[in-house]
C-alpha cells in the first residue's frame, strides 16, 4: 500500500498538481502521457527505512 501512496504522491506533485485543465480528457491525458514517460525510464523505488524502523512509527 505504501508504494502506491508514493505513486500517486509522484503523479500528483510533478504532473497533476502543476497543470491546468480545461476538461476531464485533457486531464486523462496529461495523466497517461505522464505514466508513458515515466514507463520509458523505469527505476525500482528504494526503500531507506528499515522493517523495524517502520514497525517502530506504528
Amino acid at each position: 500500500m505504501n508504494q502506491i501512496e508514493i505513486w500517486f504522491g509522484i503523479i500528483t506533485r510533478q504532473s497533476i498538481r502543476r497543470g491546468t485543465f480545461a476538461s476531464v480528457s485533457v486531464l486523462v491525458k496529461q495523466i497517461r502521457d505522464y505514466i508513458n514517460s515515466w514507463n520509458e525510464n523505469t527505476r525500482p523505488f528504494i526503500w531507506t527505512a528499515t522493517a523495524d524502523e517502520i514497525l517502530a512509527k506504528v
